[in-house]
């Protein structure tokens, strides 16, 4: 089976990274990694591993694979939907921000429509520093 990992570069998407190495390790699960943020480029698979560390090689020693998800879609929400149908994902593994009231309105969620429309389940992690 697979994990998906939604990436930012921030700390809670660095959370979600670390939170869905450990939880692949535990489960043999592959890990598929997805940027979140359309106004940067997708991390290269290289970066995800540098990201990952010291997991990264346990990773590799039990046999797991680490990729970059792909989507044509420019909707980060419904890209990580379809990557996780696509590769009959266990598990969403997501970074949560604070927001205000009015930030929620005016950009709406990310996070909240991948909650929504996943026919997996989520995981909803924040990082220490939230």
């Amino acid at each position: 089976m697979t994990i998906v990992a939604v990436h930012s570069a921030s700390p809670a998407g660095r959370a979600a990274l670390a939170h869905a190495g450990r939880e692949a390790l535990l489960t043999a699960d592959d890990l598929v990694v997805v940027a979140a943020d359309p106004r940067h480029r997708a991390p290269t698979t290289d970066e995800v591993l540098g990201e990952l560390g010291d997991m990264a090689d346990r990773l590799r020693e039990a046999g797991l694979t680490v990729t970059v998800g792909h989507s044509p879609l420019t909707d980060p929400s419904e890209a990580v939907v379809q990557i996780a149908q696509q590769h009959d994902a266990r598990l969403i593994v997501l970074g949560l921000r604070h927001r205000t009231p009015v930030g929620k309105l005016l950009l709406g969620s990310t996070a909240q429509r991948i909650l929504l429309e996943a026919t997996c389940p989520v995981l909803a992690v924040k990082s220490a520093a939230s």
